[in-house]
């Protein structure tokens, strides 16, 4: 059966990867992309949105904008992982695609209104902001959303761009605080699982040599943030963060994880953003997450390849 989705993004090289994941995917329905303020404003990441979906050829595909900074927060972006445009590693032509005038948190809340409950799915793969505001002017549509897969915090891994913090949750924990206490089923993908999807040299060059210009263009994107994570971590290549919200979404058995208790830290002197995750179960709380930590890595970066290829 067709999944609906709506994909709540930040581009960011791996938000496009996932992007195209998901575009390639007949077994998913993309019914719109919305851009929040993150890794870069929201002016580039609408743009950088456009770019994808255009590269993809899934023109049919509407791209709006949504928040422009947090709910209560200034911004905080991240030029120094993903380069200026928040796209760097390859230069993309100036989109045809028109961005739409709705506003991305209207078209959540009446794309939730329109489909039968329980039928919609949102991806949010940056700060969390066009959700809860989504849910702050329509209540009505949280206990129509059938799932929430999203790609934030971390718990072994802990923080990425504050010793506790992992970016998308900390850009906007408010945010992040009341999506995870909206009782929507939540699926986490935490740095602890994405951090075990890293690329090689070998996967980069196989999508270099790809027919047509999405493969070559995830190499290129692939390339210039590997850079800066391998100096960072010391790992062999670069998390694919994103893709793997998509992919737990086609294939959920590559993913190993624990339903546990998930609580956002919003005023910690030094671990504002922390995703308190209960993974041992001793805090008694109720499980709100299926919190991931494991994934075939082999298999992922199989699937990623062979999806892309299917595009233009």
């Amino acid at each position: 059966m067709v999944q609906k989705i709506i994909i709540d993004t930040d581009p960011g090289q791996d938000d496009a990867v996932a992007i195209l994941l998901a575009l390639a995917s007949p077994e998913l329905q993309v019914l719109g992309l919305v851009a929040v303020a993150g890794n870069v404003p929201l002016a580039l990441t609408e743009l950088n949105t456009r770019k994808v979906v255009e590269l993809s050829g899934r023109t049919d595909v509407p791209v709006f904008a949504g928040c422009d900074r947090p709910l209560s927060r200034d911004l905080v972006t991240a030029e120094h992982v993903h380069g200026k445009t928040g796209l760097d590693g390859i230069d993309l032509p100036e989109p045809t695609l028109p961005l739409q005038a709705q506003h991305g948190v209207d078209f959540i809340v009446e794309t939730l209104r329109a489909h039968d409950a329980g039928t919609v799915t949102l991806v949010p793969i940056g700060p969390l902001t066009n959700i809860a505001e989504a849910f702050r002017r329509a209540p009505d549509i949280i206990g129509r959303v059938q799932q929430i897969v999203l790609m934030g915090g971390a718990y072994f891994e802990v923080g990425n761009i504050t010793p506790a913090a992992e970016f998308n949750i900390y850009v906007d924990p408010e945010a992040a605080a009341e999506v995870f206490a909206s009782g929507v089923p939540l699926v986490v993908m935490p740095l602890d699982v994405t951090h075990k999807a890293l690329t090689d040299r070998a996967w980069i060059e196989a999508m270099r040599a790809l027919p047509g210009r999405c493969g070559p263009a995830v190499a290129g994107w692939t390339d210039f943030f590997e850079r800066f994570d391998t100096a960072k971590y010391g790992s062999v290549g670069a998390p694919l963060h994103d893709p793997c919200t998509i992919a737990w979404l086609l294939h959920p058995d590559l993913f190993e994880g624990r339903h546990i208790n998930v609580e956002i830290e919003v005023d910690g002197r030094w671990t504002t953003g922390m995703t308190v995750a209960d993974w041992w179960r001793v805090s008694g709380r109720a499980p709100n997450a299926l919190f991931l930590k494991d994934v075939d890595r082999d298999a992922l970066f199989d699937m990623i390849h062979d999806r892309i290829a299917r595009l233009p």
